[in-house]
């Protein structure tokens, strides 16, 4: 028997979301999924407006999801944006943005539903962070501290919740084919010349994309996520190809820094 009955995930319209919420529905799930304007959600799965760059668009959901759900068991904070751009180059509100939508919104939710599950004795919340905490990438500078930070809250919180029923999932995907390119906004300096040999930054960027497109499909992360829910205890997870899910955190471990940073430059072909 599944261990949760209503879900709150965020992001549900498309991607990684979309399937979590789709193999929550096949579990018997009662699933409400968020997306920026309340629409394109998949069938099954009730919608909610939510825009995690407009606090009041967070309270707003907030309210509405303790009013529709009062037994709310379980969410999965999986919404989030990605930017592509050189540090120096980055716009100030963007930088704030990427705070905002992959780390501060999140904990915020977290801190509406966490007392909850805390005070019932039972519930999970699972924090998609990325295996970009441990690998970060370059020129995705905020996006890979952000989900760095993503993932030391929720094992500092796993700790915390140790005994109180509530379980804390810190879920790190690899690359999925999901179409995250795609939506991924990039800043690209207008003075690149562009008969020039490909630059550093285009030759990370094609990269990115290579990556993502011969990931798995999302279904194969909602599985993973699906069979860690059910032992209904607190877990860092990694989901990905056989490289990223299993040799990868091991080198993460045991390799010095300087290995690791070596690696990546060969990775994005720096």
């Amino acid at each position: 028997m599944f261990p949760y009955r209503q879900a709150l995930v965020t992001g549900a319209s498309g991607g990684l979301g979309r399937a979590f919420a789709l193999a929550l529905v096949a579990q018997g799930v009662t699933v409400w999924g968020t997306s920026r304007d309340g629409t394109r959600l998949p069938e099954g799965v009730r919608p909610l407006a939510l825009d995690l760059d407009n606090p009041r668009s967070i309270v707003d959901c907030i309210v509405s999801i303790r009013q529709q759900a009062p037994e709310l068991d379980l969410l999965v904070n999986n919404a989030g944006n990605g930017t592509f751009c050189p540090f120096e180059e980055f716009p100030s509100d963007e930088l704030g943005g990427q705070w905002r939508v992959l780390l501060a919104s999140p904990v915020a939710l977290c801190r509406a539903f966490y007392p909850m599950f805390r005070e019932r004795g039972n519930g999970a919340i699972v924090n998609v962070a990325s295996l970009a905490g441990d690998y970060p990438i370059p020129f995705m500078s905020a996006y890979s501290a952000a989900k760095a930070g993503l993932s030391a809250f929720s094992r500092a919180l796993m700790i915390e919740a140790e005994g109180s029923g509530v379980v804390v999932i810190d879920f790190q995907p690899g690359d999925y084919a999901t179409g995250f390119n795609n939506a991924m906004r990039r800043f690209v300096p207008e003075e690149q010349d562009k008969d020039a040999r490909p630059s550093r930054l285009d030759r990370v960027w094609r990269r990115v994309e290579q990556h993502l497109q011969a990931g798995p499909p999302p279904e194969h992360a909602a599985k993973i996520l699906i069979k860690t829910l059910k032992r209904n205890r607190s877990a860092t997870v990694v989901a990905g190809n056989v490289w990223q899910a299993r040799l990868g955190p091991l080198l993460a471990r045991i390799a010095p820094r300087f290995m690791v940073r070596d690696y990546l430059k060969n990775y994005y072909n720096l």
